[in-house]
């Protein structure tokens, strides 16, 4: 990728877009969140986005409060579809690539195998899901050239996310309990960034990518034979996290029958990378995360 492409990032403040600038120093960057533009509001993104003229987008804003997503459809539908369809639009008139940021939550959960990029086992069980995958069919009905990134359980930097639930918890709590039926699998938004940029700068088909850290450390796999998904449970994932922390939190699995929420989760959502070099493993990046941190 040429450092005079000039590029538009859009969710500029949060947890991928902080991890994206760091990357992209040296680019022609346009750093834009909700200050700078509404996304959900059609004459805004065809008349600011239009005058820009960027060559390329990448759309990392959302909605992404899940739970919330419930209660506040039509805000979700704005956000997570809509906007991404005049955003779609936009770039194609503009001539612009796009990517674009998806979730593991579009799929219905009940696949213990997980998901590839081919994978059609749709019917996302809340209402955040129903909004993305909504966009994500915009996407790939108005924009010529695209890339659609479905990636899951994301923590960063410039953000609040499940890492730093868990660190909070282990400092304020002597136990906590925490789901060990639902599966997945962590992304560091580093290694998320690092990723698109690999797509970006090798020219990659455009189409549908999956980017996770993953979960089978030393397997055999390739990169193009599906196999068995894998995939952690909150619980793993929490279980760990408190550990490499030095905290002496005591953490207890549990059903989720236990700890009703708003929005239902999908058991399994593991995604399958059938595209692109596999990336490190979760345990690796999350060592590295908390490392940069002072517990």
């Amino acid at each position: 990728m040429n450092p005079k492409t000039r590029i538009l990032i859009l969710g500029a403040k949060g947890m991928l877009g902080y991890d994206l600038i760091k990357l992209l120093n040296g680019f022609d960057l346009t750093l834009w969140d909700k200050e700078e533009l509404d996304i959900a509001d059609e004459y805004q993104v065809k008349t600011k986005i239009g005058d820009l003229k960027p060559e390329l987008i990448i759309n990392c804003a959302a909605y992404t409060a899940v739970d919330d997503c419930e209660t506040n459809k039509d805000l979700a539908l704005r956000v997570n579809s809509q906007a991404v369809g005049y955003l779609a639009q936009t770039a194609k008139k503009i001539g612009a690539i796009i990517v674009h940021i998806s979730t593991d939550y579009v799929f219905d959960g009940k696949n213990k195998k997980g998901y590839t990029e081919d994978s059609q086992d749709f019917g996302p069980i809340n209402f955040y899901g129903e909004s993305k995958l909504l966009g994500e069919n915009l996407l790939k009905n108005l924009a010529d050239k695209y890339y659609l990134i479905r990636t899951s359980w994301l923590y960063g930097k410039n953000g609040s996310n499940f890492v730093e639930t868990m660190l909070k918890l282990g400092k304020d709590k002597n136990e906590i309990k925490v789901v060990n039926d639902q599966f997945g699998k962590p992304t560091y938004t580093v290694d998320l960034a690092k990723q698109i940029l690999y797509i970006l700068n090798n020219n990659l088909p455009f189409g549908i990518y999956h980017v996770t850290n993953e979960t089978k450390a030393g397997s055999p796999r390739t990169p193009r034979d599906a196999g068995e998904a894998g995939g952690i449970s909150w619980y793993d994932f929490a279980r760990k996290i408190v550990g490499l922390s030095g905290s002496r939190t005591v953490v207890r699995p549990c059903a989720t029958a236990e700890y009703p929420l708003p929005a239902q989760r999908p058991a399994y959502s593991a995604l399958i990378n059938t595209k692109l070099p596999l990336m490190r493993d979760w345990q690796q990046a999350l060592a590295e995360y908390l490392s940069q941190k002072i517990i």
